[in-house]
């Protein structure tokens, strides 16, 4: 009796020029509308030589842009952790009345335009808004000044952190926490020493998209800021000024400091994810 030899059957099915297709369609959707823009950048920026690239960055108004972005981002982000941290640790742990709709409000300013945003923040805290004419009593000033720049790019920022922690914290549970406390751990060791060391590579991540997303963000700080160049014009709104005053050259040159701010973020977040694997 002649035995027939089994023909492994292979696991893509497909045939080969279907593979082609579809990848020369991925590989050329992602050269068309991410390659070609950042290559274009960055050859406008250098297109009058490293000196004038030199001097568009150095350009006090361009340094004090950085200086605004480099600021509010260092305000925001923090606020965002902790309220990151303390949404999903109530969210992953607890059961409410209200955790739905907590959860809504976190995923509110990805749904909502940053422009309505920013005439909402307008609406209240401007000199004829809701809170104006109090503020204004009190010498203090939110519209057109760093508060209402802080103010909008913590609202369009905070899902991030957020975001990135409450699908971690359910799945790992809280039987290390409870162990803790059934062990003498007072509520600070608990959370240090079991919880912050379960969430760090996801908070790291989260730090990281909130922070490239508030340097770059555009739509809400232009209409609370009111753009004043050199006061309250952050560097996507430096970046909005010098083109619009058709010095092109110049905003390219601003502008390739986002793209880098932008490739650090995605190398950043490559390196974390490589040190949760490593650690995993």
């Amino acid at each position: 009796m002649k035995l027939e030899r089994a023909i492994p059957r292979q696991a893509m099915t497909e045939p080969a020029w279907v593979r082609r297709l579809v990848i020369g369609l991925g590989v050329g959707f992602v050269a068309l509308f991410v390659v070609v823009p950042l290559a274009t950048v960055v050859v406008t920026a250098l297109s009058h030589g490293v000196g004038a690239y030199a001097h568009a960055i150095a350009d006090p108004q361009a340094l004090r842009a950085l200086k605004l972005t480099l600021l509010a981002a260092a305000i925001s982000v923090p606020f965002n952790v902790v309220f990151g941290v303390a949404a999903a640790w109530a969210i992953a742990r607890f059961r409410f009345p209200g955790r739905a709709l907590l959860i809504t409000l976190i995923d509110l300013p990805l749904a909502v335009s940053p422009v309505i945003a920013g005439m909402v923040f307008v609406l209240l805290f401007g000199a004829h808004g809701v809170l104006g004419p109090w503020l204004s009593a009190h010498g203090l000033k939110v519209i057109f000044a760093l508060p209402g720049i802080v103010l909008a790019t913590t609202f369009v920022t905070f899902p991030y952190v957020a975001r990135e922690l409450i699908p971690l914290m359910e799945a790992q549970g809280h039987e290390e926490e409870e162990a803790a406390i059934v062990l003498g751990a007072s509520p600070w060791q608990m959370f240090t020493r079991v919880t912050l060391p379960k969430i760090q590579w996801g908070l790291w991540y989260g730090v990281v998209l909130c922070t490239a997303r508030a340097m770059g963000e555009f739509g809400a700080v232009s209409v609370v800021s009111g753009n004043i160049r050199g006061r309250t014009s952050t560097l996507p709104l430096h970046v909005e000024i010098l083109y619009n005053e058709y010095e092109y050259q110049a905003a390219f040159a601003v502008a390739s400091l986002l793209v880098i701010i932008g490739l650090a973020s995605l190398i950043a977040r490559r390196m974390i994810a490589r040190r949760k694997e490593a650690s995993s």
